[in-house]
């Protein structure tokens, strides 16, 4: 029997695909970083089993996350979006995802690219972390604090510290896979 992360559920074949294929693998493509820049905000306060199950609509919905488009995205899409049963209804979280396309861009323009702007945070190279158990996996470290407040600083919506982390942790920023699990060897570069 594979062992994996004591936060997947063994009975939920779209969870236990995302951290099999996609969780904790370093991601160096900007469309991909927004993506997942859009779904942790939209999971603030909700479960990420609920944003997996939308995530076809939101791919659908936010133009397969092209920020080029979101960015400039009317009020006419805002209408279409919060009344769109795909993806999760709240005013804050549809407007930010516009607004974090367009502060996107920007970064984009003074880094070259999300990707290096992101990664500088761990030094260019994925922070391993050796947690035995899920209970030793923080909400937030203090390079998530610092993104964070950049970020913020920047205009960006739905950042907070914890948000900031799981997309740390999503995009393989951090290997938080716990050593009993088999995504942990597989992702951990070995020396």
């Amino acid at each position: 029997m594979t062992s994996r992360c004591a936060w997947v559920p063994a009975d939920d074949q779209l969870y236990v695909d995302y951290h099999d294929q996609e969780w904790g693998v370093p991601i160096h493509d900007d469309r991909v970083h927004f993506e997942f820049l859009i779904l942790e905000g939209a999971q603030a306060g909700l479960s990420w089993s609920t944003i997996l199950k939308r995530r076809d609509g939101y791919r659908h919905a936010f133009a397969n996350f092209d920020y080029h488009q979101i960015a400039k995205f009317t009020e006419v899409d805002y209408n279409h979006l919060i009344i769109n049963p795909a993806i999760i209804r709240n005013k804050l979280k549809i407007r930010s995802a516009v607004n974090n396309a367009q502060k996107f861009l920007e970064i984009q323009k003074e880094f070259a690219s999300f990707d290096h702007f992101i990664w500088q945070f761990v030094g260019n190279k994925p922070i391993i972390n050796h947690w035995r158990s899920i209970r030793e996996v923080p909400a937030k470290t203090k390079e998530a604090e610092a993104l964070s407040r950049d970020l913020v600083k920047r205009g960006f919506k739905f950042v907070g510290p914890t948000i900031i982390y799981a997309h740390m942790q999503a995009c393989g920023l951090v290997n938080d896979h716990t050593t009993n699990c088999f995504r942990y060897r597989q992702i951990t570069p070995i020396k």
